[in-house]
């Protein structure tokens, strides 16, 4: 250690939010070059690397090979695809020095099907899977928690090729499998949800989340084993019904009622019955930016106990950027009555449109024909009762933006679902034939004609990984690797001013180094034994070996950091007891 490029921290940096930031800092395995972009420094390459080999390993194992390709990529493909539009400001865009476009690449699709595209052109090269471990660029808006969301991180992506979708089915598989190892031996809890392909496109997608309520993701699971991502929920929709002798549409003064709260009080005072929010239908204005830059208006109608979710309203309207209406927007459109917006109005609809508000009208699944609603008239200081979906009012679509609730069923019918926190580790993707037919990549079949191959994606987040471990494993006073990623083996502490703890450490360090084990040794001379302990325990080597007063009776203690146990053993046995576990 007196030759590590280490230098540790006692206090917490500044800015740090999480466990791993902070320890992964402090420690000495990574320094903030800028908001979520880090330097690695040797510790920090040590536990990366041993987190590859495992999934190198299993990517042999599934039959992958490695490639390699360049993070700076030309614009062409990515057009060509056109994710160049889609991706938006995600995108870390320059220009050559001859005013070429050139994007850092946040995923590698187009480069490995035009690869495969250059190289093979038979059934005969097929199936093919190939990976690489590269470093991805995303211009995340708020780069926060340390490794956890970067704007530079380490991924592997694999891709598989086949000729028929029978192939790709297995291929899947074969990956699939795959990862369920790769966690396993890193020992990292997963849940296997059904996920949203947002710009990767594709069938089937498919997310490996670790459960951890520092979780940016949330998914929803039921006790009948139904599992998906928060964005990949599916409303289980009631049954229509009869409209035939339902109440004609009643207006009604609701002055200073401009929320569902108001509104739910003012029915229940003034009108017969008991209301609830439920029997509301709320109604949200958005603003899309398209990626033509154009800017469209619409109105989404949902029950008045439900808010729109962020990530779901960003899904249904993808790769639009969503936001809501602005103060300019509703000024706009003055048949925007704010507070009072609904899908129909007394005077009648817009000419030529199907709401009443002239703009683009979409609906809740739950809003089904024959059900009946408290909403705006579209008239200041007024509302209307008895509106009755599919018979007043329709919807231009339906969209999945509700937010997801507790108890709410599951749509394969196993039952209510109960909503946790997860962070993203692995993701694969069926894409299907969206990038070979953007790239024209073609194979002959057995028959001679030309076929467009199928592709899947397969990803995982190699440094998101390490920094889930690193918040799985501390304590109070550091980190506590698992011996499978930790940096070392063995941390050798050699302690007081007795030469002979110097000498018998350093002796000990090479026995164990020549039994195979991988040891960081603190030959630190004019370093006090409590700076060194706590520098052990903060770098989070599991074993830790102490050598000082026994040192002259043959006498060291061993220290396991993970269950806290210390034990005084005979130097002679030392590498026995730790090569044995």
């Amino acid at each position: 250690m007196s030759h590590l490029f280490l230098r540790t921290l006692r206090e917490d940096p500044a800015g740090a939010e999480v466990a791993s930031h902070k320890l992964l800092i402090r420690a000495g395995y990574i320094r903030p070059q800028a908001a979520g972009i880090f330097a690695w420094l040797p510790l920090g390459l040590r536990v990366k690397a041993k987190i590859e080999r495992v999934v190198r390993e299993e990517m042999a194992a599934a039959g992958a090979q490695e490639v390699h390709f360049p993070a700076l990529m030309p614009r062409e493909a990515y057009e060509a695809t056109g994710r160049w539009e889609e991706y938006g400001d995600l995108l870390f865009r320059l220009q050559d020095r001859k005013g070429g476009d050139y994007l850092l690449a946040p995923t590698h699709e187009e480069a490995f099907t035009l690869l495969v595209k250059d190289l093979y052109s038979s059934y005969k090269d097929l199936p093919l899977t190939i990976y690489q471990i590269q470093d991805k660029y995303r211009d995340e808006a708020r780069p926060r928690a340390g490794l956890l969301r970067g704007r530079e991180f380490t991924m592997k992506d694999a891709y598989s090729f086949d000729v028929n979708d029978a192939g790709l089915e297995a291929s899947y598989q074969a990956q699939r499998d795959a990862y369920e190892r790769i966690f396993q031996r890193l020992g990292l809890e997963y849940v296997i949800v059904q996920a949203d392909a947002g710009a990767m496109g594709g069938s089937r997608s498919e997310e490996f989340l670790h459960p951890t309520p520092v979780g940016e993701d949330s998914f929803v699971r039921s006790a009948g084993g139904y599992a998906a991502n928060v964005e990949a929920f599916t409303t289980v929709v009631p049954e229509a019904g009869p409209i035939d002798g339902l109440p004609e549409p009643v207006v009604f003064d609701s002055p200073d009622t401009p929320t569902i709260e108001t509104l739910v009080a003012h029915v229940n005072a003034n009108l017969e019955g008991e209301f609830t929010a439920a029997h509301t239908l709320k109604n949200v204005v958005l603003a899309l930016t398209h990626l033509d830059g154009t800017r469209e208006l619409v109105v989404v109608g949902l029950p008045g106990d439900r808010d729109v979710d962020g990530k779901r309203v960003e899904v249904a309207f993808a790769p639009a950027e969503v936001e809501p209406a602005t103060a300019e927007d509703f000024a706009k459109n003055p048949l925007l009555v704010k507070g009072y917006i609904g899908p129909w109005s007394p005077e009648g609809l817009v000419l030529g449109e199907e709401s009443a508000t002239g703009i683009r009208y979409v609906l809740d699944p739950r809003v089904v024909d024959g059900t009946s609603w408290i909403t705006g008239a579209n008239i200041d200081q007024k509302h209307v009762h008895s509106l009755v979906a599919g018979r007043d009012f329709t919807a231009d679509a339906f969209v999945e933006v509700a937010t997801v609730r507790e108890g709410d069923p599951a749509p394969d019918g196993s039952g209510p679902v109960s909503i946790a926190r997860g962070m993203e580790i692995g993701h694969v993707f069926q894409l299907g034939r969206k990038y070979a037919e953007a790239l024209g990549l073609k194979v002959l079949d057995e028959n001679g004609k030309l076929v467009t191959v199928t592709m899947g994606s397969y990803g995982i987040g190699v440094t998101r990984i390490l920094a889930i471990i690193a918040e799985l494993n501390n304590d109070d006073r550091g980190l506590i690797w698992p011996a499978s990623v930790a940096p070392f083996d063995v941390h050798v502490v050699a302690t007081g001013r007795d030469a002979a703890a110097f000498e018998l450490a350093e002796q000990l360090s090479a026995d164990l180094e020549t039994a195979g084990l991988d040891v960081v040794y603190d030959d630190r001379p004019k370093v006090s034994p409590g700076v060194k302990f706590g520098d052990a325990e903060l770098v989070g080597v599991p074993r830790i070996v102490i050598v000082g007063r026994g040192a002259a009776d043959g006498q060291i203690e061993l220290w396991d950091r993970r269950t806290g146990e210390r034990e005084t053993v005979a130097v002679a046995d030392a590498v026995a007891r730790l090569t044995a576990r």
